[in-house]
Order: C-alpha cells, then structure tokens, then sequence
C-alpha cells in the first residue's frame, strides 16, 4: 500500500512495521515537496510521522477521536485522512487549510490554530461520550511547548481528578515550541530524556508476593501499597509529577520507533483512567537542515529542497516592520536599563530574538503564556521598569481578562506591541489580527496608535517607552513596509492623540488608520481623476481620535469615509462615527474595513479583494456611496 492509496485512516490496520515505515517515508516526501512549493509549517509535522501512524493503528477513527494541539504539527494526519490528492493546495485560497478546521473534515475533531487547548477539548469530549454511554477513545496529541501554556495545565489538573474518565493524551516532546521552550517543566522533561525508558512494575509481582508463606491474602491493602511504592521509585521525577496529579505515565518511548509506539499505545488504551504517554521526537526528523536548524526551519517560505535555502525574490525588499521594531527597540534599550521586552514563545517572530542575543538581561520569554506576559509586565511596571509586550494581534486576545484587570484598571504603564495586525494570510481566522482596535479602544486608560509606515513605527516605539501615565498599544502588519528613509538616531515621540493631514480636498474626508494611510491616499489620486478632490488624514491614534483635526474638517465637507484594516464593529470608524455623533455632526460616514464574516487563508491581497478592500475597489464603493451621478469606470 501506498500513502496515495489511503483515504480513511483505519486502512493503516494490519500493516506491518515495514509497510508503515514505507509510508512514512511517503510521508516526509510529500510533506517536504508541498512546502518547498508554496511554504507552510515543516518541521512539526515531519516529527510526528510515526506517532502518528502508530497511534492511528491503534484506533478505530470511525468513532474514536484525536485532537491535535494547534495543528501545524497534523500535517501527517491530513494526508491519511482524505486530503493527499489536495494538499499541493495548502495555504491556498480554497485550498487545505493549514490548522486544523472542522468544516475541512470529519476527522478533524477541533479546530486548533493556538497552543495548549487539546486537554481541554479532549476531555470535554470525554465527558460529553460518558455522559451519553458512549464508547469511544479520546486522545489528545499536545507538544511539550505546548505544556507552557496554564490553560493545559489547568486542564491537566482537572482530568487528573477523574479516575474513572478515560482519556488518553500523548505528549510529544521535542524540546521544543517555534524557539526552544523556556521554564521548569521543560527542564524536567529535559532530563527524562536523559533517563532510561520507565518499565513499571508488572501487575504479576502480587501474585508473586502472595506465594509466599504465611502472606496469602492478608496483607493485600499493604501489597497495594507496596507496589505503589515501587512504581515511584521507577518513575522519573517528571513522570512522579503526573502520576501525582491522577495520571498512568507511561514513557519515554522513542517517537520514531513504530514497533515501541504501536506496543505503548496498545498498553495505554488497556488503563482506565487519564494516561499519558511521553514520546521523545525530533523536529524536522528525516530533513537534515531542518533537524540541525529547528527555530529557522519551524515554517517556511517556499525553498529549494537541496540547499535548503529560500527561493530568491524578484527584486529586494524593504525591512519588514517587525525587524525595524526589534533595531529601534534594540537601540532604545541600549541606552534605557529599564526597557524590558517580553514575549510569549515567540521570539523570532515578534524581532526579540535580536534583543535575547544583544541584551539577554533585557528579554524574557515565557512561554506560550500570554496571560502570565501580560500580569507579569503589569508587576514591572509596578516597580517602575518599562515592560514592552510584544505579542502578535491574535495572540494578545488570549491575555484580554490580564489587560483589563490587572493593567487598565490599575492604569498601569505598560506598552502592548501587536505584530501581525490585520489579515495575515495564509494562516487563516485563527491568525487574522482582526480585533485588537475593537477590543483595546474600548478600554479605560488605554492608548491605541498604528503607524501608516516603518519610519512613524520608529517614531510610535519611542512614544511607547516614553508613555508612563498608563497603558499605550501599537498595532503594526505583517510584512514589508514600504522602503521610506529610516532614521538611526534623533527619534522624537508623538504627541498623544494628535494625527497627521496628508492631503486636502473639498470633496471628501478621507481618514485612514495605520496600514490604511499610504491605500487611502492612492484611493484620493484615482478620485481626484474622476474629478473629486479629497482630503486625507493619517489618524495616528484610534485612541484618543484626534478630533480637533477631524471633526471640523468632517463638517465642513460633509462626507467622511474611514479606512482600516480590521474588524469594523467597533473598529476605527466605529470611533469617527461615535465622536461625530456626540459632537452633533450629521454627516454622512462610509466605514470601509473587515464585515462581519471570518476571514478565510489566502494570501493577502486575495483576501483584501474578496473583502474589497483594494484601492480601486474602495474608490469604486466611494464614488456609489456619495457621488452616484459620476461615472465610475474604475477597475
């Protein structure tokens, strides 16, 4: 049989060891070959190929469930479960999604694009099966990364408070999330790798006691006893610690060795009860750059499979914003000891990996603990340092109840750093940063800025750092900016509240925010072909809106388009229209952003002219909007 041959996982039943190594290996090519192509995750899912195979072996899929924890790592279980034929589509637009989506397939059980949530789903799932009289097996696939996160430890300590709730997880411990993990539950995990696998006392040695004379039966509670004993005594400190917690731990066993996988699996679906199995694998496994280079080869943009290098772009590109963030923030801390960056597992994304490797001191990593980041910040900046959270748009939400409680209503001087705000691409919904200006501008004492550019981003970080009197928030995209001359030194901080206008006209406001500045000013240019002049206004600020520079020049024109990417319920022209209404300013206001709908993976600009959201669009819907009597050839 070959991996084009599988449809429906339980066509893995009965294979031998060598068929299964064979598909495996079918596996890693396919895998390898996709995301050479067009990018996507790689070295999570070449990790757990023969976990995976082994573990479904052991299942009956057309009932029995596995979730996986956030997804990137199902690769493999995408391509035994019905999608082989369509993933050279993955990432794409209407194409295989690259998390898990329960719309995708009947075996994806739960959708996963954040960490640590399998636990959780799995044993409500559990629950939900008891609870109905059902039968099936519930098992959760969860990466040791993943275990930095308190949600599965919370639910960990749940499970492990019903003894008679079968629910099997499966730790798949690598060492690492995207960056090495951080904290004490990976040093311990460190050090069982450097154990001998467990071999827990045989269920026999009772039997074995009682043949002895004058023993018997009578001293079976004290037999129980003993042989729990012994069974701490074989367990690694790690493993003590579940068992403590209410779980069978069995492990570790070698996550690319079917044969031990098949056998710990088998044995582990006997217990009755939480279990965990601890499996040891390797990132990248049977791609050797990605396994020698597991951070750089995480995910990828498409690569040349021999070098292993990336595939050269047509013409250079810009600074992304998120490498001008980490210069600027580097320099700032340079020269200001109490400057604090702090990430959530996400080092290299966010650009603080350039402050760990420059100024170690001045970094923390906690894991993927987003709710830890943001009330530890809160505690620096109780002690007066400068805590700077970056954290990426989606991401951040997870740390909502923290923001709220334990920095806004404190009015705490804490400055909030969202990466990848707006559509992000091929991640999909669960990376859109969509909501961040809803859910920040809403709160008391929070400031929300976004640069139109990477030179006013430079400019934003050191209004950021600068700002004591309470929380300040910057949002800022994905990707490259747009080559504008950068400054080195002699940054100057933004008036709070105060925006910029761009461009004037009599015929229509233009206020765009952030990534929205540079489209709406060429929105103005295709307007003014049509005869219509517009003035623009880079807002700077969603809060507070610079209503000084807005609303007169909303009254005196009379028309007001608002421009941003994000959310528009609640959004940036939610809060034009709130403030032209308080101020008793009737005009007319069009809001042009993201519907009410989710938005799905493709790639950026896709996904804008789905929404339309390009310029020419924008234009089109202004002209309808306001001036229907023009013609309107825009394309």
């Amino acid at each position: 049989m070959h991996l084009s041959d599988i449809t429906h996982p339980n066509q893995l039943h009965g294979l031998s060891i060598r068929q299964l190594q064979q598909i495996a290996s079918e596996i890693r090519e396919k895998h390898l070959q996709t995301v050479a192509t067009s990018g996507g995750h790689l070295g999570p899912g070449l990790g757990v190929v023969e976990l995976t195979l082994a573990l479904y072996q052991t299942l009956d899929l057309d009932g029995d469930k596995v979730i996986w924890d956030v997804g990137h790592q199902a690769y493999p279980h995408k391509l035994i479960t019905g999608r082989y034929d369509r993933f050279d589509t993955l990432r794409q637009k209407d194409g295989v999604a690259g998390y898990l989506k329960r719309g995708e397939s009947k075996f994806d059980h739960f959708g996963a694009g954040h960490a640590s949530t399998s636990i959780s789903a799995a044993l409500g799932m559990a629950l939900a099966r008891d609870a109905k009289g059902e039968k099936f097996k519930t098992v959760a696939v969860i990466g040791d990364g993943a275990l930095t996160g308190g949600m599965a430890l919370e639910a960990i300590n749940h499970a492990g408070h019903l003894p008679k709730t079968n629910l099997l997880v499966v730790l798949n411990d690598n060492e690492m999330s995207i960056s090495p993990n951080v904290g004490a539950i990976s040093r311990h995990l460190n050090k069982m790798r450097l154990s001998p696998p467990v071999q827990f006392i045989s269920d026999n040695i009772k039997e074995q006691v009682k043949q002895l004379p004058f023993v018997g039966d009578s001293l079976s509670p004290e037999l129980g006893r003993l042989r729990e004993g012994m069974k701490r005594l074989a367990v690694p400190k790690v493993g003590a610690v579940f068992e403590e917690l209410g779980f069978t731990y069995m492990g570790p066993v070698d996550g690319h060795n079917l044969e031990e996988l098949i056998a710990i699996f088998q044995q582990a679906h006997q217990h009755t009860g939480p279990v965990i199995v601890h499996v040891s694998t390797v990132k990248g496994k049977g791609y050797a750059i990605a396994e020698q280079d597991q951070v750089g080869y995480h995910a990828q943009s498409p690569f040349n499979l021999t070098s292993g290098k990336a595939n050269p772009s047509g013409k250079p590109k810009p600074p992304g914003y998120s490498k001008v963030f980490a210069h600027a923030l580097v320099k700032l801390a340079e020269n200001n000891p109490k400057i604090i960056g702090i990430t959530a597992a996400m080092a290299t994304g966010t650009g603080l990996d350039k402050l760990q490797a420059k100024l170690p001191n001045q970094y923390i990593d906690v894991g993927i603990a987003e709710q830890h980041a943001v009330t530890l910040a809160a505690g620096m900046a109780c002690e007066g340092m400068r805590p700077v959270v970056a954290i990426y748009s989606t991401f951040l939400q997870r740390g909502y109840d923290q923001i709220v409680h334990d920095v806004c209503i404190q009015n705490l001087p804490v400055f909030f750093c969202l990466d990848r705000a707006g559509i992000v691409g091929a991640d999909g919904p669960t990376h859109q940063g969509m909501y961040d200006i809803a859910y920040l501008r809403c709160l008391p004492n929070m400031v929300l800025m976004a640069p139109k550019d990477e030179a006013e981003l430079q400019q934003m970080i050191v209004t950021g750092v600068e700002h004591t009197s309470g929380p300040i928030a910057m949002r800022y995209p994905r990707g490259n900016g747009y080559g504008v001359p950068l400054m080195e030194e002699g940054w100057e901080a933004l008036p709070i509240g105060k925006g910029e206008l761009l461009r004037q006209g009599d015929d229509v406001l233009l206020v765009g925010f952030g990534s929205m500045v540079y489209p709406a000013m060429q929105v103005a240019e295709i307007l003014s072909e049509h005869g219509i002049e517009a003035t623009v206004v880079n807002a700077r600020f969603a809060k507070p809106l610079d209503t000084d520079l807005i609303l007169p020049l909303a009254k005196q024109i009379g028309r007001v388009v608002t421009l941003e990417e994000g959310c528009l319920i609640g959004g940036f022209g939610t809060a034009v229209a709130e403030a032209l209404l308080d101020a008793d300013i009737v005009v007319p206001v069009k809001r042009l952003g993201v519907p009410d709908i989710l938005v799905e993976h493709a790639e950026p600009n896709e996904s804008k002219a789905a929404l339309g959201l390009t310029t020419p669009q924008m234009a089109e819907q202004i002209l309808n909007a306001f001036f229907s009597k023009q013609p309107s050839v825009v394309s």
